[in-house]
């Protein structure tokens, strides 16, 4: 798992449970054409009465996850002062993620920095950026970042 998926992990974790439930939809519609589960047919209607039903708090789509107040919330509780709006290293820190040169080498290489990674002032400020950009695009909601 590359870094900038192990961020993604940290901010959207129920992503994950929903990957797994689609998973799971998938397989009892392939059984119930096919004829391996006779209950799947059961199944399947009682999972058609469910996704017309409002989504609980843990399925939450990707797109409606407010990533400030995540966090904001983990930065609350955090035991020292992080400045994780601008700084690449304390967004990693707040998130457990390894912050070290070598790690933000890495990043910036995942993301195809082209700049020179031995100016770690300009790769940091990219970082960051980047990172914010590609979380939006895969629908987090960063518009408090900007107010």
């Amino acid at each position: 798992m590359g870094i900038l998926n192990n961020i993604f992990s940290k901010i959207f974790p129920s992503a994950q449970a929903a990957v797994g439930n689609v998973a799971d939809a998938v397989k009892n519609q392939v059984n119930s054409i096919t004829g391996h589960d006779k209950d799947a047919a059961s199944n399947n209607q009682n999972q058609d009465q469910n996704q017309n039903q409002p989504h609980s708090d843990n399925q939450t789509p990707i797109s409606d996850v407010d990533v400030m107040s995540i966090l904001n919330n983990l930065a609350s509780k955090f035991p020292e002062k992080l400045n994780w709006k601008t700084s690449i290293v304390d967004l990693l820190k707040l998130l457990g993620i390894d912050n070290s040169l070598d790690a933000r080498k890495r990043l910036a290489k995942e993301l195809n920095y082209t700049g020179s990674t031995d100016d770690t002032a300009a790769m940091n400020t990219w970082l960051i950026k980047e990172v914010f950009k590609r979380i939006a695009e895969k629908g987090g909601n960063i518009t408090h970042l900007f107010s």
